[in-house]
């Protein structure tokens, strides 16, 4: 109500975020960036998988070992080390997790055709 042509915001980054908001509690897709503060790597992996979404993470780090702990405890659907939107490209699967997925299929990849398998895709950059 009161949008008749959608409501558009700039990019947003919010910060402070605790697991009781709103922001943490949903999705929002968009120029929207939420930040928690974690303890270390485990609060932090913690915090991710207690999401009932999971879509898309991200860990910058240049820590080889670090990266690999992450994109494997982390229950999420693209996880990017060194890259800030880990989203795929057309030959990769777009591979949401959890309540981040509706539907039977996805828009593309392999995973359209096996959608019953959980896939995570990895998407890293490592530079000098």
């Amino acid at each position: 109500p009161g949008y008749p042509n959608g409501n558009f915001v700039g990019p947003t980054l919010l910060s402070g975020v605790t697991t009781d908001m709103d922001c943490y509690k949903e999705e929002i897709f968009g120029p929207v960036l939420v930040v928690l503060q974690a303890r270390d790597m485990d609060e932090a992996i913690a915090l991710i998988n207690a999401n009932p979404y999971a879509n898309g993470t991200a860990i910058f780090t240049t820590s080889g070992a670090a990266a690999r702990k992450f994109q494997h405890d982390i229950d999420g659907g693209m996880v990017g080390v060194n890259v800030p939107i880990p989203v795929p490209l057309p030959f990769f699967s777009f591979t949401g997790n959890k309540d981040s997925f509706q539907g039977e299929n996805y828009f593309y990849g392999k995973a359209g055709v096996n959608f019953f398998t959980r896939t995570k895709t990895v998407t890293t950059a490592w530079k000098d």
